[in-house]
């Protein structure tokens, strides 16, 4: 097989300069790029620079080489159309159909899976034109991500914010791992925790896990690729917000149960990634516990942590909603994850072996999850993107049949 044949459109936002770098990545891990930039785009970064990155001429008119029909030839023979940045204008252009340009032309000839990577201002982003527009493109089966909150032009910080380029490539590469196939999560509202949570005890220490957050990020980032609106609570993972994931920050469980009932009101699906303390300290101390000579500590006293996946699985905000669990293990895998899939009323349980090296801060893992129709579907050890994949893949099929 030939390299991938991904076609870059870049569209007139201050963001272009953003997209050498999302190029470049493309390039560098065996991907054929063709740049379309639009006429706009060219104010901000010229024909030149293109070229230089791509190692192929720049693709900017319809009626250059026109005997190679350049409008139809670019999006037929492309394996992914991505658009980064894509402004409104841009996203208008493609909701309506229209080909006005080179971009927008190949846009409409293009049989292949389409990302959007929109970059604005807040007010463009959130106008009801903007919201409709995306709104159609989705429904059609292409994947617009939701932009990043930071500075945008100016001194303007909000929404709008065009996500970071290696965010944008990990997205890009788990489309293109997928194939052709329709984005079987398009439409679909799905809310992820990740990492672990924090309890305080004093200004300094706080009761904690090893959790990474790694798995709930995979679980993020495959979700936005199969098309999915993703809203991701993060408990102090310190890693890259996933491109397109509406990212919500929280250091408690108090403070993750509040961000996932909340989120989940709308939610098709909820996989509860995280790990949550089974416990807080009963008292905070509001300064530093000191130690005394010769005096042993007090004793520690905790109370229990509201249990999160058992309250969302007990009251389904919506008909049909499915729940994930996570159960983290050490001996008796399959028995504990049984009784807990039992105990906590969710749809499915990713029961995995933790310690010793496993799974825990890890880029790989392997695991069963287990349904409640009795089912048990063996993840063989690898990658988390992998086991991500196959969570999904149960949680669609469950999303299919509901009522």
């Amino acid at each position: 097989m030939g390299k991938p044949q991904v076609v870059l459109g870049v569209s007139g936002g201050i963001a272009a300069y953003k997209a050498c770098e999302l190029l470049r990545r493309l390039t560098e891990s065996g991907h054929e790029v063709q740049v379309v930039p639009t006429a706009s785009a060219l104010h901000f970064v010229g024909e030149a620079t293109w070229a230089a990155l791509s190692g192929k001429p720049v693709a900017t008119r319809v009626w250059d080489d026109a005997h190679e029909v350049p409008h139809v030839r670019i999006g037929r023979h492309a394996d992914l159309v991505v658009v980064a940045p894509a402004t409104a204008d841009v996203l208008a252009r493609a909701a309506h159909g229209l080909a006005d340009d080179l971009l927008t032309n190949t846009l409409l000839t293009a049989r292949c899976p389409v990302v959007f990577a929109p970059a604005m201002h807040t007010e463009m982003w959130e106008h009801p034109a903007t919201r409709a527009n995306v709104a159609t493109l989705r429904e059609r089966g292409a994947v617009v991500l939701e932009p990043a909150v930071g500075r945008l032009t100016g001194a303007d910080t909000g929404k709008g914010r065009l996500p970071d380029p290696d965010e944008i490539f990990q997205v890009c590469r788990r489309v293109l791992a997928r194939g052709p196939a329709r984005p079987d999560l398009a439409g679909r509202h799905v809310v992820v925790s990740a990492g672990g949570t924090r309890e305080p005890l004093d200004p300094v220490r706080y009761l904690g896990n090893r959790s990474s957050g790694k798995q709930g990020y995979a679980l993020a980032r495959t979700a936005l690729a199969r098309g999915a609106r993703v809203t991701l609570v993060a408990a102090n993972t310190g890693l890259p917000d996933p491109a397109g994931a509406d990212v919500i920050a929280v250091g408690t469980a108090e403070q993750l149960r509040e961000a996932v009932v909340k989120a989940a009101a709308d939610a098709d699906a909820v996989v509860m990634a995280a790990a949550v303390a089974d416990f807080r300290p009963a008292a905070y101390a509001a300064s530093k516990i000191k130690k005394q000579d010769g005096q042993e500590p007090e004793p520690l006293a905790l109370v229990r942590n509201p249990d999160i996946l058992a309250e969302i699985s007990a009251r389904r905000a919506r008909p049909g909603q499915v729940v994930v669990g996570f159960a983290a293990e050490t001996d008796d895998v399959l028995a504990h994850g049984r009784a807990k899939l039992a105990r906590k009323g969710c749809d499915l349980l990713v029961v995995n072996e933790v310690g010793d090296g496993k799974a825990f801060g890890t880029e790989d893992n392997e695991a069963v999850v287990l349904g409640a129709d009795g089912s048990a579907t063996p993840v063989p050890h690898g990658p988390k993107e992998a086991l991500a994949d196959q969570v999904w893949d149960l949680v669609a099929a469950r999303l299919e049949t509901a009522p």
